[in-house]
């Protein structure tokens, strides 16, 4: 039995709690959040022990489960590591590059598991797409939000799009050529909203939207690519594949198209979606990733590498602001 202690029991940490409770090869053993407020709530929801340091939590735990806010997850991260204890940290991996760079030196040198929440990896409608071969030459994507102060100590970039960043950069097999991006400070004293074209080694293109200050909710990427088109909606969970049709595709809907090499069959698949609680997997495959030595799904590594892009974006947005 793996004892987790959670750290950070905001809003997301409590999603965190009722999750761990589910999985029956973990017991958490207690949290720490400098929140009195928090704690109360806490102690009287799930009768936990509240520490009052983080290095007293991590003393008594094997996984320590951070979900503070960003600023704090290098200092926690550190402190866990230098213990051995695993390591399961929410998006973004740290604060600054400089940060993320001695965690990623740490986990290597303690050869501990350490995961970064990069929870849509998880998510249904991505996870239908796991036995078709992504090979996308051009990438949209639109992720938007209604404002809510929370996150904002950290960018829209850093807050949401990364999001989107790591799954790029799951599927496109490649190295970044160049980065241009924009953004408005609206409500906040960091970007609110930005649009980005990331172009890679390899001639793909992803142009990304990110927006915390919309009216209403979106996030869909649509990935274009030799003979096809995906459409994947995260908010609904919805899925569609429209490509050429094969022998291989039965019970889908087709249409035929004249192209200058004679007729064509298209088909229009919807790949079947597996209703799942994303943060519960994410958590559970982690535990798996530990108990039977496999490698974790979002790695420090993957971690870093988005937290690389999106820190070139940020810096690309502040020097289009000073001209």
């Amino acid at each position: 039995m793996l004892k987790v202690g959670v750290f950070g029991v905001g809003h997301l940490g409590k999603f965190h709690l009722n999750n761990w409770k589910e999985i029956d090869t973990v017991k958490v053993v207690g949290f720490y959040d400098p929140s009195d407020e928090n704690a109360s709530a806490v102690k009287e929801q799930y009768g936990l022990k509240r520490f009052k340091t983080p290095a007293a939590l991590i003393d008594v735990c094997d996984i320590a489960d951070i979900v503070a806010p960003t600023t704090m997850h290098h200092e926690l991260c550190k402190m866990a590591i230098l213990k051995s204890r695993h390591v399961f940290v929410e998006k973004p991996l740290t604060n600054t590059i400089a940060e993320a760079k001695e965690i990623v030196k740490l986990t290597k040198e303690a050869n501990i598991k350490l995961q970064v929440g990069h929870v849509e990896r998880y998510n249904p409608a991505f996870l239908a797409l796991k036995e078709y071969d992504l090979n996308p030459m051009f990438i949209e994507v639109h992720r938007l939000s209604q404002f809510n102060p929370r996150g904002t100590d950290v960018s829209v970039i850093l807050d949401l799009m990364i999001h989107d960043i790591d799954i790029i950069l799951s599927i496109v097999k490649s190295s970044v050529k160049n980065v241009y991006a924009n953004g408005v400070n609206v409500l906040s004293d960091t970007p609110d909203i930005a649009n980005v074209r990331i172009e890679f080694d390899n001639g793909c293109v992803a142009n990304l939207t990110s927006s915390r200050i919309s009216m209403k909710k979106m996030r869909k990427m649509r990935l274009f690519q030799k003979d096809s088109y995906i459409s994947i909606d995260f908010l609904d969970k919805k899925t569609e594949v429209i490509k050429y049709k094969t022998p291989s595709d039965k019970n889908v809907f087709t249409f035929d198209i004249e192209t200058n090499t004679g007729k064509k069959t298209i088909a229009i698949a919807a790949p079947i979606i597996k209703e799942n609680n994303a943060i519960k997997m994410e958590l559970q495959s982690f535990v798996d990733a530990i108990l039977k030595n496999k490698q974790v799904v979002v790695s420090d590594i993957d971690g870093y590498r988005a937290m690389e892009v999106a820190h070139l974006i940020l810096e690309k947005i502040n020097r289009n602001q000073l001209n």
